[in-house]
């Protein structure tokens, strides 16, 4: 039977604490949970009243990884659950809303992804965000080039742009927006997206075509979509290494000159949080958000 553990005055089942998910390193799932507990008081902002989807990957990233959107079975009856729509019509999924609900569902072994929008309102997005996906020999050097580029264009229309790593290859662009639907933020975005590739040919693809992307950043604004979801702050990712998807500095980006630089492990992020803060809570401040033009 799992070890149970109170937390918050919740009874949490955290099972096979000395599983190693990721063999390069080492990194157990204790590690794992530790990891989570001690940086919730920056990602659970990030993850409240969203409806979340879990790409799980319970043996390592090495095993199968798979997409869970609807409530898992066995799920407590205390995590927040809520009615949201989807194409196929409206399904439940989880809200992660606290520490218990957060410990449970990382013990799953999963990356939080979310929608752009909140669950008791989703037909109003309030976050416009850009994937940047460079395609070798490109690097993430090379997004934040474009990142810069999109950032100044983004404040042109009174829009303030904040980025992250992607915990992959890549960099997320995220802004508070309000007043829009979805598909109005997506129409923005994409017409953001073809006006950079516009402004830098050699650098920027706007279409997911596979054999555009060589060499180039993929600039996908397609994420802004209701039905998509993106990988949250802060969570860890099914990589070779539990990198982090982590908030940098505009200072980090512009000064990028190799893409180790922008490569942060769970291990990484306690200094950088006690250093920084959360460089992302603007984002959580509706008084920032921003009307689209």
């Amino acid at each position: 039977m799992a070890p149970i553990t109170e937390v918050e005055g919740r009874r949490v089942a955290l099972s096979n604490l000395e599983k190693v998910l990721y063999p390069a390193s080492g990194f157990t799932k204790g590690e794992l949970l530790h990891y989570y507990a001690t940086t919730a008081g920056v990602l659970l902002p990030h993850l409240r009243d969203r409806a979340v989807s879990f790409l799980r990957y319970p043996d390592g990233p090495d095993g199968q990884l798979f997409f869970t959107k609807n409530v898992p079975p066995g799920t407590p009856d205390w995590v927040t659950t809520a009615e949201v729509p989807r194409s196929e019509g409206p399904a439940r999924m989880v809200l992660v809303q606290d520490l218990p609900s957060l410990m449970w569902a990382a013990n799953l072994v999963t990356e939080f992804h979310t929608h752009q929008w909140t669950a008791d309102d989703p037909g109003e997005a309030d976050r416009l965000v850009f994937d940047l996906d460079p395609g070798p020999p490109a690097t993430v050097v090379h997004c934040c080039e474009v990142a810069q580029w999109l950032r100044e264009r983004l404040a042109a229309d009174g829009i303030e742009a904040f980025a992250k790593t992607s915990g992959a290859k890549g960099l997320h662009l995220l802004a508070g927006v309000r007043g829009a639907s979805s598909e109005r933020v997506s129409e923005y975005a994409k017409a953001l997206a073809v006006e950079a590739e516009r402004a830098l040919p050699r650098l920027v693809v706007h279409r997911m075509t596979r054999s555009l992307r060589p060499g180039k950043v993929f600039v996908d604004w397609s994420q802004n979509a209701a039905r998509k979801t993106t990988a949250a702050p802060y969570t860890v990712r099914a990589r070779p290494d539990p990198a982090v998807s982590t908030p940098v500095t505009w200072d980090e980006v512009a000064g990028c000159r190799r893409a180790e630089e922008l490569v942060f492990r769970a291990e990484d992020l306690g200094p950088r949080v006690r250093d920084h803060g959360d460089l992302l809570a603007p984002l959580l401040d509706p008084r920032r958000a921003a009307a689209l033009p």
